[in-house]
């Protein structure tokens, strides 16, 4: 008899593309089942609910229909098999879909893992990367599988330097108060950073912040989806501090954007990236990727692939005018590239000052002096805008409408305006006032 699964496209929001996942739904029973995403997405009025059929009509820059439709086949009889083999088995096939179907393209049934005490971290954390890829950025992503490295290089060193653990990999059961304090502890002072010329040992507090906050929230997942037993993580505390950045000013903005640089057209295209960024406040992921159909009305409409919010920008005249230069759809710059270029032509604008920046690396204050060019990133479009923006008078209130700061703490973490210039904003608002005390 036909397994009780099928096809489906889940009602909700849509993705920041405009797409909602097809997923595979198994019933169980009247009231148990799982519904497991297979990676493939399309515009939701291109599903009929009936056939559970994607449209021919499809649009060609969504995939092509016939081949999208075997995709899905295979996925479907997979899952089918999947079931009956988890049947014979006499185990719960609902846990061996969420387990084993994100990765069903790797492995055969009789390679997929069926009882907890199977269960392998560094597979889960794999299945865990594969369910979040519709949901958050690369760069979200990324920092997912860093957590991930840095686990498999803790796990070497334990084994090799702490007694006890001679040949013991690390497990569910090894998330302990003891493992989170050792683990914190070889990040710390014991790690070593990969592609430096240099030998450096130890994460800065930000990176190994965000290592332990997102071994939390994978070990939550796999809690809460019930594949392994609850976990005390109440003493997993991210840690934080407050980071030297720079950002550029209105003027250093405007020398770079004058820059003649046809002799450049690498630079040429980074340098009208990195204008746009500092004119939006946008993530390097949103000014990276416009597309004209952002654009109408004079406005910039655009949903941040980061948090899925929306947000509207008013075009200024030099927005518009490197817009139309690419015909309003931004040319394909991967970060690493742009991160390279956009410091050589900051350096080509003259914007070297000399500029030091303190911070902690372990136990020890680290104090690193750079020409300012070499401090340019990305990121310093959106914190560029943000300080103008401030400095300037603007509410701070529209500048989170547009920068898509949730909360006015995690915005001023974004403004690099020293006491002088705060002074003279003080002095601006008080010279327009009239005289209080005469």
């Amino acid at each position: 008899m036909r397994q009780p699964i099928k096809l489906i496209v889940k009602k909700g929001k849509l993705r920041s593309d405009g797409t909602r996942l097809i997923s595979i739904q198994y019933c169980h029973s009247a009231t148990k089942r799982a519904v497991v995403g297979t990676g493939i997405a399309i515009p939701p009025q291109y599903w009929n609910k009936k056939s559970c059929r994607i449209s021919g009509k499809l649009p060609p820059q969504y995939g092509n229909v016939e081949d999208l439709e075997k995709r899905l086949t295979d996925k479907l009889r997979k899952a089918e098999d999947m079931v009956k083999s988890a049947k014979k088995r006499n185990i719960c096939p609902i846990k061996f879909l969420h387990d084993n179907l994100p990765l069903s393209d790797k492995w055969t049934i009789e390679q997929m893992k069926d009882h907890k005490d199977e269960l392998d971290v560094f597979r889960q954390i794999d299945l865990y990367i594969e369910e979040r890829k519709s949901e958050v950025s690369q760069s979200t992503i990324s920092v997912i599988s860093t957590m991930k490295e840095h686990l498999r290089c803790f796990e070497t060193y334990r084994k090799e330097n702490i007694e006890g653990f001679k040949n013991t990999p690390i497990t569910f059961d090894s998330f302990d108060f003891d493992f989170y304090t050792s683990f914190l502890k070889y990040l710390t002072y014991e790690y070593q950073l990969k592609r430096k010329k240099e030998v450096i040992k130890g994460l800065r507090i930000n990176a190994l912040g965000k290592t332990i906050k997102w071994l939390k929230i994978f070990l939550t997942n796999r809690i809460n989806k019930k594949i392994i037993p609850p976990i005390d993580l109440s003493a997993y505390k991210s840690m934080e501090e407050e980071v030297d950045a720079i950002y550029l000013s209105w003027a250093e903005i405007s020398a770079i954007y004058k820059l003649d640089l046809s002799a450049y057209p690498i630079h040429e295209k980074i340098r009208d990236e990195f204008v746009l960024g500092c004119l939006t406040g946008f993530r390097f992921s949103d000014y990276s990727k416009v597309k004209p159909e952002e654009i109408r009305d004079g406005m910039l409409f655009v949903t941040q692939t980061k948090t899925s919010d929306r947000v509207v920008v008013p075009l200024r005249p030099t927005t518009e005018e490197i817009l139309k230069k690419y015909n309003m759809q931004m040319p394909p710059i991967s970060n690493p590239d742009f991160n390279l270029y956009i410091k050589e032509v900051a350096s080509m604008a003259g914007i070297n000052q000399l500029i030091k920046f303190t911070y902690k690396r372990g136990n020890k204050m680290v104090e690193e002096i750079r020409p300012k060019y070499a401090w340019v990133m990305s990121h310093t479009c959106r914190r560029s805008f943000c300080t103008n923006e401030f400095l300037d008078g603007t509410p701070i209130i529209l500048i989170m409408a547009i920068s898509g700061h949730k909360t006015e703490r995690a915005f001023r973490r974004y403004i690099r305006a020293d006491a002088l210039q705060k002074a003279q904003m003080i002095k601006k608002i008080w010279d327009n006032r009239p005289v209080l005390v005469a």
